[in-house]
């Protein structure tokens, strides 16, 4: 079915700047959710950054695994700052347009680094497989030149398979309405609003957004079914106990980001409604950013023995 005042592919543009809607039923609370966000979004960023600290700053956690978690952390950060500036700055504000240019920037930062963390996700559930299912090969295949390359390879795909639907979207015609029914430019907010022909845009993105859940999902299911069959065989319960509580946390987080981002990118056109959408959205964005942290420091003992060390180190200095 052709859009309405369809034209031909290129970039005849009339649309210079975008209007993010936001979340208009709620604006009057404009004050209140700022300060919510606010908090939520400083706690995100100083829950991961703690974490990337203490990796660093910790020679115990000078592993494989810690390496691949402040990575996670870092794009994290980035990935949430793409996105709730702006959606503070509505609320407090109410300034809802963004260029052009800011726009499609933000819209590929965002699934640039969202695809990316998928796959450490990945990576994160690999590393868990090797260490516990194959102990003694793990130092010598865990090596930091794997490690390094495994990272490299996450963001090189990430950035490979985003790039390119979001630069074919910038280059189609924006002539009509330019709101954006969203509280950022996502992909399928934008080609809802191109005057040009989008199917086989949304085709291509769709494909890519498949494969990014679906592959990382299928490393991460296939790894942990080697690491139930190889647990359960374990012949202390203690052992079994240890084993589990090193990979709890990352099935939590997992399974917080697969249900959202699933809802929002992989199912056919005709069936997405958009509301729904700005609301998982907010939650892959605030909520899961600001519980990650929270779940991998909890959760994790190593983490626990080196907050309280670098604590104690604080004490003394004064």
């Amino acid at each position: 079915m052709e859009k309405p005042g369809l034209v031909g592919a290129g970039n005849n543009t009339a649309v210079q700047e975008f209007t993010l809607e936001g979340f208009p039923a709620v604006q009057h609370l404009g004050k209140v959710l700022f300060l919510l966000h606010l908090l939520a979004y400083l706690a995100s960023v100083m829950g991961n950054l703690l974490i990337i600290t203490i990796t660093w700053a910790d020679q115990r956690l000078h592993t494989p695994m810690y390496f691949f978690l402040s990575t996670f952390s870092f794009c994290e950060c980035g990935f949430i700052t793409t996105v709730i500036p702006k959606l503070l700055t509505i609320f407090l504000s109410r300034k809802h347009m963004i260029s052009f240019a800011a726009c499609f920037t933000q819209a590929f930062a965002f699934l640039f680094l969202g695809a990316t963390i998928f796959f450490l996700m990945a990576v994160l559930s690999l590393d868990r497989y090797l260490a516990i299912c194959k102990p003694l090969h793990y130092p010598t295949i865990m090596n930091t030149r794997t490690c390094v390359l495994l990272v490299t390879a996450c963001f090189s795909l990430g950035f490979l398979l985003m790039a390119g639907p979001v630069i074919k979207l910038s280059q189609l015609s924006f002539c009509g309405s330019n709101v954006i029914p969203h509280f950022f430019c996502d992909f399928g907010p934008l080609a809802n609003l191109s005057c040009s022909e989008t199917r086989s845009i949304e085709t291509l993105f769709f494909i890519f957004a498949f494969f990014v859940l679906f592959s990382s999902l299928f490393i991460t299911i296939i790894a942990y079914s080697n690491i139930v069959v190889t647990v359960v065989h374990l012949p202390s319960t203690k052992e079994r106990q240890k084993a589990f509580s090193t990979c709890s946390s990352h099935l939590t987080v997992l399974c917080l980001m697969y249900s959202s981002c699933i809802f929002i990118y992989v199912k056919p056109k005709q069936t997405s409604r958009l509301d729904s959408n700005r609301e998982a959205a907010l939650v892959n964005t605030v909520v899961t950013p600001l519980l990650n942290p929270v779940i991998y420091t909890l959760r994790n003992k190593q983490v626990h023995r080196a907050l309280r060390d670098a604590l104690s180190r604080v004490k003394l200095q004064k």
